[in-house]
């Protein structure tokens, strides 16, 4: 069934990558199974606004200046140091998958030769497992199986450029198939259905580079076949219970709207059945199982998205199935035979269910019992009586289960690296900090697991950015939080206007508010208040960040100078007029949405310099480093050029780090060790942390193009 969860964020064309992230390869059966946290649960129609807190959440933020304040030897006190390479590197086994008929497990696990993520297949009640398909550079990290439990799909693209191939990769270890072996053109949009097990449709960009026209695709022979062209608005498509595409998710290039269009049978006309203008967020969600009716998300009428049931020929509403005053509508589960909503759910600060299937709440009441965690069901059999389940913890790696339905049993499976588990890692606090208008902002706070953490002064602090800028930070187990963390920094992740997830009236707050507007005021008033509450020495604190975070950086360190002592820009851009002209072709449906969203850099040169860091770089006082990879496809290495540049004719220095085949974030564990190290060095230059002897790294792709 139709990846729906990637439909919707088409809607909201987005800087941030998903590249560098491990992750299952996403097929609808999988976004709509992917749960979290079963805590309250709840059988109503509508869900609680009590939102389960933190651990933390019960203290006052004054009370929290009372632990943050260091002794004099509270560097000596902390923890053992987590060795990079175990925070870094690859997981021992990652990403769960059983097949569909139940018989075997598939996993993500670096390759014994060279430590790159593959494929590995193992019978479901034996531990014997085998490496299936032979990467030997980059690592695979969106994978599936097929619906007829013969083959293992997956995407890879080359050096970071995005430019997505699907391949087929038999069991029996035999070269993988391109199904989609064309220069130049990306595969997305995969749709599966385990009811016709024999064929997939994906979109491909191969007619015109700007749009995606849509490919039934047959496993056994290859055979690939136009199924529905695009008109040329159109980023993304629903099937109905008969493995037709009967829904068209598309963009107005010249007002930002979103319609959602249907056709009755596959030789009727498309009609319009909603749309939602550019200031509203909503889209569909899959058809009813006799096709009469569309379950979708919409903000019309009211902040935050309504999960409601509608007529698919008048788009009549027929029922409210979910919604929360406090948040968007979350995850979906279905069931894929019935096609009706399981439940659903809702995350402020952390996640919470409703439950709409009472056959699932005694499923959740068992599973809360297995680890004390938020957990997620992964992935599940073709008949939904066996899942996969992973639990989530913020102070820890993650921990697999295979549950059984009928005899409400998990059996563990594997902890993704469990040499990080001898180590004391810290825990993320829920907060929600005020700006200075007033607007509440969800944020996250980790401190260093110290026992000599004592009442008076503050700690050095990194402001960790989150990118998009249309996205969320959640609480949960991050690398680079425990990173910070670990090094004796507090780290403060906020979420500030126009992330995603809160409404839409705090999603537009942020409209235009780049640079020197009200997203970064928002992150200048989080550190404010940070100083505050007594945990961070005004004197210490460091802005980090990737994509949309690495802009933030250098926005900060050109517009609030004397906030930040240092910086640390990663992928991120410098001149937003040259990142509108350069972004990937396929982005063009949705230009007019970041127009309305940043401003008319293009055309209003004053706002692009008023908002460009290019223009600033001699304002920059604090040290500052980039890292930036070379194929790039979203911010080009022309951005970090420009703003490193920028600063050299100011007179002003900075590192810069360059990695020849990586693109939005970096993928290889060797650049990751290699960045990260020269950053960790950096921050304690700077703010006096913990670090690791600097590593030597063999086999990374980096050009220092200019090192302090």
């Amino acid at each position: 069934m139709a990846n729906l969860s990637q439909v919707c964020r088409l809607t909201n064309a987005c800087l941030h990558s998903p590249a560098c992230r491990v992750q299952a390869f996403r097929t609808y059966k999988l976004s709509s199974r992917h749960l979290a946290s079963a805590a309250y649960l709840r059988a109503t129609r509508r869900a609680s606004p009590t939102i389960r807190h933190c651990r933390s959440q019960n203290r006052t933020l004054a009370s929290s200046a009372a632990s943050v304040a260091p002794s004099s030897n509270y560097m000596e006190s902390l923890p053992e140091l987590v060795p990079l390479k175990i925070l870094f590197g690859n997981p021992e086994k990652t990403s769960p998958n059983v097949s569909p008929d139940g018989k075997s497990l598939a996993f993500l696990a670096p390759s014994e030769d060279k430590d790159v993520l593959n494929v590995w297949v193992r019978p479901v009640n034996s531990e014997k497992a085998k490496m299936v398909t032979k990467d030997e550079l980059r690592g695979i990290r969106q994978f599936s199986w097929s619906e007829d439990s013969q083959y293992i799909m997956y995407l890879q693209d080359v050096g970071g450029d995005e430019n997505f191939h699907l391949y087929l990769q038999p069991l029996d270890g035999k070269p993988a198939k391109d199904l989609t072996d064309f220069e130049g053109v990306r595969a997305q949009n995969l749709v599966t259905d385990k009811h016709y097990p024999e064929e997939v449709l994906v979109g491909l960009n191969k007619r015109n580079p700007q749009i995606f026209d849509m490919y039934r695709v047959k496993l056994e022979t290859g055979e690939l076949t136009l199924d529905t062209e695009n008109p040329g608005d159109v980023l993304g498509w629903l099937t109905d219970a008969k493995f037709q595409i009967r829904g068209a998710i598309a963009m107005n290039p010249a007002d930002g709207s979103t319609t959602f269009r249907t056709r009755e049978a596959l030789d009727s006309e498309w009609k319009e059945l909603m749309t939602w203008p550019q200031e509203e967020n909503g889209g569909p969600v899959a058809f009813t199982k006799d096709g009469k009716s569309v379950y979708v998300q919409s903000s019309l009428g009211y902040d935050t998205t309504r999960l409601l049931q509608v007529d698919a020929v008048t788009a009549e509403e027929q029922k409210v199935i979910a919604f929360s005053d406090k948040t968007d509508i979350g995850r979906v589960m279905m069931n894929d035979d019935t096609r009706e909503v399981e439940a659903v759910s809702f995350n402020y600060l952390r996640r919470a269910w409703t439950i709409l299937d009472p056959a699932l709440a005694e499923d959740f009441k068992q599973l809360e019992k297995v680890e004390d965690a938020e957990f997620s069901v992964v992935s599940e059999t073709a008949d939904q009586r066996t899942w996969i389940v992973t639990f989530s913890k913020d102070d820890g790696p993650s921990a697999s289960y295979i549950y059984s339905r009928d005899t409400k049993k998990a059996d563990f499976l594997f902890v993704t690296q469990p040499a990080l588990t001898k180590y004391k890692l810290s825990n993320m606090r829920c907060e929600v900090i005020k700006a200075r208008d007033g607007l509440e902002l969800p944020a996250y706070l980790s401190l260093p697991v110290s026992a000599d953490v004592k009442l008076s002064g503050g700690l050095p602090m990194v402001l960790n950015v989150h990118g998009g800028p249309w996205a969320r930070d959640a609480w949960g187990f991050r690398p680079d939080t425990q990173w910070f963390a670990n090094r004796g920094y507090a780290v403060l992740q906020v979420n500030f206007r126009g992330s995603t997830g809160f409404g839409k009236s705090f999603l537009h707050a942020g409209d235009k508010g780049w640079g020197v507007g009200p997203m970064q005021d928002d992150l200048t008033d989080a550190v404010q208040w940070a100083v505050d509450q007594g945990i961070a020495d005004p004197k210490r604190i460091a802005i980090y960040g990737g994509s949309y975070g690495g802009y933030a950086c250098l926005a900060g360190m050109c517009f609030t100078p004397d906030l930040y002592a240092c910086g640390v820009d990663v992928v991120g851009p410098s001149h937003i007029s040259t990142l509108f002209q350069s972004i990937p072709s396929y982005w063009a449906p949705m230009k007019k949405q970041l127009v309305h969203r940043v401003g008319d850099v293009e055309n209003d040169q004053e706002l692009n310099e008023r908002i460009s860091p290019f223009y600033h770089a001699d304002k920059i006082k604090a040290p500052l480093l980039i890292g930036q990879g070379a194929n790039d496809p979203r911010v080009k290495q022309a951005e970090a050029d420009q703003i490193f540049n920028a600063m050299k004719e100011k007179g002003v220095s900075a590192e810069y780090y360059l990695y020849k085949d990586e693109g939005h974030g970096f993928a290889r564990p060797p650049n990751k060790f290699d960045f990260y190290s020269r950053v960790e060095q950096f921050l304690a230059k700077h703010l006096g942390g913990r670090s690791e002897p600097l590593l030597q790294v063999e086999d990374s792709s980096v050009v220092v193009m200019h090192e302090q």
